[in-house]
């Protein structure tokens, strides 16, 4: 190529564009917007695709389930369905539950044993809360020095405020929001009225001081109407190590006795009837068998509760089970080996192992009055177990057809059992070990049911 050549190459856009029409040349002005915006188009799309698939990837892995219910929220809609009014339906509700006869001959509403009063999350460094369960009310509040736990009666003996609503923690102790009264959390004396000229502090100046232990993510306190000292709690040193990470929650309030909860591990034979069809069928069950979901993926179970006799050990029960998971009843995607350890009436802690992997489920009930519950499910696992919030979701699931039926059920202190329901006999004997001669009965307690 020739010196003269190479001039012709660069004068080439001059050539054309004399040789271009001004329609010609308002054509290709358009085609190169067009291209240029179709290309930026698809530039934008691929990042928004990208954007959606880091977030859905870190959801998935990253963000913890947090799923929760009320207590009207399950086992109501055949009551509410012709109803639009959130007021109406609220009434109707509340009609229902007062309508309802919970039993003739009840146990008591609060066992002995620990209960999970908050969860370690709502009580951070410096702050109180106030918690009422078991018939009481308490302020918990965190140390901002040692961080410590400490539970105490809410009630300030002076003229009565709540120390869990508006208490200043300072060190180990908790400032009465109302005239300044200072209680110390280790045993509830007072330690300083600031506006007393007196040194001596009336010993009638002070609240009861609960034992209380954390552990695994929550916070508990040893309620026991004979005031027996309590057993030890074990821990899950997986989660202590931070070997495991927290995978999610759900938190329900179910109306039933607390007994009713427990009790399901013993009630082997309700797997089937209420556990079988797949999770895709949903909780409700008037629609869950008649679902074209239901045999999507079916559950099989194979169950055995039985309480433990080693010496010391007898506040506990096992239940061992094996559970199947089948697409359409024949293809079997996954075994699974499920061990519930129940330490007392109310903290069982889940085991569940399988080819896919390990996770652990620990579940708290406690009684917030004599037939309203809350219970919590805590899920833990190895890092990036790919299952994990599949195996949340359909805990939650399953859960909540047993609350539709606790909301809706009647305790029966003598059933009329068969022979395969001998386990039921056997957990309400077990079971027994938690009441005392001493502990309250529902007939004490003046509580409306309204919600």
């Amino acid at each position: 190529m020739g010196l003269h050549d190479s001039d012709n190459i660069r004068d080439l856009p001059a050539q054309l564009t004399e040789k271009m029409s001004f329609g010609d040349w308002n054509n290709f002005l358009i085609w190169c917007e067009s291209a240029l915006g179709d290309r930026l188009v698809i530039k934008y799309a691929y990042t928004l695709l990208a954007l959606l698939a880091a977030y859905i990837f870190w959801w998935y892995f990253r963000r913890p389930i947090n799923w929760t219910r009320n207590l009207t929220d399950i086992g109501y809609k055949h009551l509410l369905e012709n109803k639009t009014s959130g007021h109406a339906k609220r009434d109707i509700i509340n009609s229902h539950r007062r309508m309802r006869k919970m039993g003739i001959k009840l146990p008591p509403p609060f066992p002995n044993g620990w209960f999970c009063v908050a969860e370690s999350t709502d009580v951070p460094p410096g702050k109180s809360i106030s918690v009422s369960c078991l018939g009481n009310t308490f302020a918990v509040f965190r140390s901002k020095k040692t961080e410590q736990v400490f539970i105490l009666d809410a009630y300030c003996p002076h003229l009565g405020a709540n120390l869990g609503v508006g208490g200043m923690i300072i060190d180990d102790c908790i400032e009465c929001p109302f005239h300044h009264w200072k209680f110390r959390g280790t045993d509830g004396q007072c330690v300083d009225i600031p506006y007393s000229c007196k040194t001596t502090i009336p010993k009638t100046a002070k609240v009861k001081s609960w034992t209380s232990f954390e552990m695994n993510g929550f916070i508990y306190i040893w309620h026991h109407s004979d005031n027996l000292t309590p057993w030890e709690l074990p821990r899950v040193q997986e989660i202590d190590s931070k070997k495991w990470i927290y995978y999610g929650r759900n938190e329900f309030y179910i109306n039933c006795h607390i007994q009713d909860i427990p009790e399901n591990g013993a009630d082997v034979s309700h797997l089937k009837a209420i556990h079988e069809a797949g999770m895709f069928a949903g909780s409700d069950l008037r629609s869950v068998r008649l679902s074209k979901w239901s045999s999507l993926g079916l559950h099989a179970w194979d169950a055995k509760w039985q309480p433990v006799t080693e010496e010391g050990l007898g506040h506990m029960a096992v239940m061992s089970l094996k559970h199947s998971f089948k697409l359409f009843n024949k293809l079997d995607i996954v075994n699974v080996d499920i061990t519930a350890k129940q330490i007392g009436p109310g903290y069982v802690q889940l085991y569940l192992v399988s080819s896919l992997g390990v996770m652990m489920a620990l579940q708290c009930v406690t009684p917030v009055s004599p037939f309203v519950q809350k219970v919590i499910h805590r899920f833990y696992g190895p890092d990036n177990l790919l299952f994990a919030k599949f195996v949340v979701w359909g805990e939650t699931i399953m859960f909540e057809r047993d609350i539709m039926v606790w909301n809706n059920k009647q305790y029966i202190d003598n059933p009329c059992l068969v022979k395969e329901d001998k386990q039921i006999k056997s957990f309400r004997n077990w079971y027994r070990q938690f009441y005392s001669d001493t502990s309250l009965e529902y007939n004490n307690f003046q509580t409306g049911l309204d919600w």
